[in-house]
């Protein structure tokens, strides 16, 4: 019953391998390096064709891909986790701010991080770049306003804290400036309590050993 991750370390895959360990699931982790640009080569968009990571393979050999649909699979399979509340209420609030994430942070990591795969390099680029993080950071606000503290729900700890760790930690992509001036405490705080669980602890050193 072994599940399988592809991703790369530092990326979006970290949400997947977090989840996995949180539950005490048995997997692996296959790397397909960024830096040599494997996500884009036959042998995996064999698995993933839009050559966007993190994908899981499931014990059944089945592939899921988009970070927040693999979050959402382990949850669900495995619901001793904790990774979504058992309360109904409680439940909807832990998707939507997961839901959140995905569709309003997520893709302006994209376009931070390569302006230039949307418009030419150059002045263009760097514009593009400064209204992808004014928007991450606007975001960001929102769920540090309404952030219970030490976690996202006054429940306690959800897979909306992990995934919300994981973005904290892109500094490049959010921009380290506004980050250490003090504009998020409490999601700073947060991503340092996930980054100490247990069981996450090990896969954070992984992922993020600076």
């Amino acid at each position: 019953m072994t599940y399988t991750i592809y991703g790369d370390l530092g990326s979006g895959a970290f949400s997947a391998e977090a989840a996995l360990a949180e539950a005490g699931a048995d997997y692996a982790f296959h790397t397909v390096s960024l830096e040599r640009n494997e996500q884009r080569k036959p042998a995996y968009l064999a698995i993933n064709p839009s050559g966007k990571m993190p994908a899981l393979k499931l014990p059944s050999g089945e592939i899921v891909t988009e970070s927040l649909a693999i979050v959402l699979t382990i949850a669900e399979r495995f619901a001793q986790s904790g990774l979504l509340p058992v309360d109904l209420d409680e439940r909807a609030q832990a998707l939507r701010w997961l839901s959140f994430m995905a569709s309003e942070i997520y893709p302006m990591v994209e376009i931070s991080d390569y302006p230039d795969r949307f418009v030419p390099k150059g002045d263009a680029a760097k514009a593009l770049k400064q209204k992808a993080q004014e928007r991450i950071r606007e975001r960001l606000l929102i769920i540090e306003n309404v952030l219970a503290g030490p976690w996202i729900l006054e429940c306690g700890f959800t897979a909306a804290d992990l995934y919300a760790a994981m973005i904290l930690r892109w500094r490049a992509t959010i921009g380290r400036e506004w980050l250490e001036d003090g504009h998020v405490p409490k999601l700073l705080a947060l991503r340092n309590a996930v980054a100490a669980r247990p069981r996450i602890a090990p896969i954070w050193a992984r992922h993020f050993p600076n």
